[in-house]
């Protein structure tokens, strides 16, 4: 993997920026601010700063909603198949996020690339700690890289630190000081909103894994599929275990914070839900899903019956 901890200039994901992104791009405009004439025209129409402009580009980038090409010395973004499915002004199942199984999607999105390490990627398909200090996280990630990365890795421990903090101000609700109010600044980002992280001050942070029951059964059974898909190039067989659904490096398991418990009921949910077409056997010590194969390539319609079902209430 590549490393990744900057672009975002430190900004947060924010509600809209994604949608303006995607929209932006289909109208005709560019994201690149290379070019100043370019820049000019991004900041006008998405209404933001050049900094900003980036981080949008980074963001709606790292959720895989663009897709790039070189041309000369440039990089020329359009939007991509994920980004128009959800945030096209026309067609989008849901441009403005008003269903948090969105929320839950563009989350998978961000942590399934095993391309380029962030420090979000990093938490959610390496790092083991629930309750644990700032200090604890950039410790490891600092020990870390040279894993999970290749190249020459020059990066120092503020860069690491910075890209932290973007991640921890992107998914977590932050207390004001002597208060119990939440500080409405921290509502901006739509990640914060899946309580993935909960900051209790002083720089500690808690992330439980648990059952994760507002995850919807059709988001998780979208990202068991590509889990599934990705495991089946390497062994040629539609199927997993049970210990690497819930610990592998992404996996839903992993991704969406899941106990064993929460992973067992999200598998029970989801065999009923495909009417046994994911079927997994927890007896005698042996714990296996099986995916049949009529249904491997099914995340996207099992998408759609969720937005169906959004839009008829």
């Amino acid at each position: 993997m590549k490393a990744k901890f900057t672009g975002h200039d430190t900004f947060p994901l924010r509600y809209g920026w994604l949608y303006k992104a995607v929209n932006h791009l289909n109208s005709g405009g560019k994201l690149q601010t290379s070019k100043e004439e370019e820049t000019q025209q991004a900041i006008i129409k998405l209404g933001v700063g050049k900094n900003m402009v980036n981080a949008i580009r980074y963001w709606a980038d790292s959720a895989g909603l663009l897709e790039s090409n070189k041309e000369q010395n440039f990089t020329i973004y359009s939007s991509s198949e994920n980004g128009n499915y959800l945030f096209n002004d026309e067609t989008g199942k849901d441009p403005y996020l008003e269903h948090i199984g969105s929320i839950w999607l563009i989350h998978f999105w961000l942590c399934f690339n095993q391309n380029e390490m962030t420090a979000y990627r990093y938490f959610f398909n390496i790092f083991n700690g629930e309750y644990f200090e700032k200090q604890i996280l950039l410790a490891h990630m600092s020990t870390d890289i040279k894993k999970f990365t290749s190249g020459d890795i020059s990066l120092n421990e503020s860069t690491i630190q910075k890209d932290i903090d973007t991640f921890l101000n992107t998914y977590s609700k932050k207390l004001k000081l002597n208060s119990k109010t939440r500080d409405e600044e921290q509502f901006n980002s739509p990640m914060s909103e899946l309580n993935l992280i909960q900051d209790n001050g002083k720089n500690y942070y808690l992330s439980d894994l648990n059952e994760k029951e507002e995850l919807p059964i059709e988001v998780f059974i979208y990202a068991l599929l590509k889990f599934v898909q990705k495991e089946s190039k390497i062994s040629k067989v539609a199927k997993v275990n049970f210990k690497s659904l819930l610990l592998d490096a992404y996996s839903p398991g992993r991704i969406f914070r899941l106990s064993e418990q929460g992973l067992g009921a999200k598998l029970d949910a989801a065999q009923v839900y495909s009417n046994n077409k994911i079927l997994w056997l927890d007896s005698l010590g042996l714990r296996q899903i099986t995916i049949d194969d009529s249904y491997l390539d099914a995340e996207l319609s099992v998408l759609n019956k969720y937005y169906e079902e959004c839009e008829n209430g």
